[in-house]
């Protein structure tokens, strides 16, 4: 199966925006492909980046995160916004490190995902990194970010998702997905 192109909407008029931190949040009058007129709000993101870390051992690193956005705690892979100038790979790296304390040495790309295209145009560029090393000094997270790194086997990360005992995130259950994908293959 081919995955089809974009197919751009024309924008007709920019009617409202707003800038917030690493993002911006657009209303605009939009001609559609279709020849149909409608006025959207859109979140325009530079881009991110997550990684799924896979210890020599075979376990799983994931972070037990507070999201402002929905009050609570989730579990979530290492992931952040893409810098200026840094590419998606350069991103996931910095990332990893400064979130799990962890440096890979192998990494395979798991391909892209939209989280939310109905509102927002933001593409995730997701990764496998394997042959971890845990960094002598503690993870430096953002000011704003408050992370519990976990470990865990792959069997109890599937019941986990399976059984819906705590909240995910949709990047994370995809990049799961496609990371269990090639380590069956191997």
């Amino acid at each position: 199966m081919t995955i089809p192109g974009p197919e751009p909407s024309e924008i007709l008029e920019q009617k409202a925006c707003l800038d917030a931190k690493k993002i911006r949040f657009e209303i605009n009058k939009f001609l559609m492909p279709n020849s149909m007129k409608g006025e959207f709000g859109v979140i325009r993101h530079p881009g991110a980046a997550l990684a799924v870390p896979i210890t020599k051992s075979g376990e799983v690193i994931i972070l037990r995160q507070y999201r402002f956005a929905c009050s609570r705690r989730i579990l979530e892979f290492p992931a952040g916004t893409l810098e200026a100038g840094e590419s998606p790979l350069e991103s996931i790296k910095r990332e990893v490190q400064e979130e799990s304390g962890y440096s890979a040495q192998k990494w395979d790309s798991l391909g892209e995902m939209l989280p939310c295209p109905g509102y927002s145009d933001e593409k995730i560029h997701l990764f496998l990194a394997r042959d971890l090393t845990k960094l002598e000094k503690k993870p430096q997270g953002d000011a704003d970010e408050d992370i519990e790194i976990l470990k865990i086997s792959s069997e109890n990360l599937n019941e986990i998702i399976a059984s819906g005992q705590e909240l995910l995130d949709g990047k994370t259950i995809t990049a799961w997905f496609r990371a269990c994908q090639i380590l069956k293959k191997e």
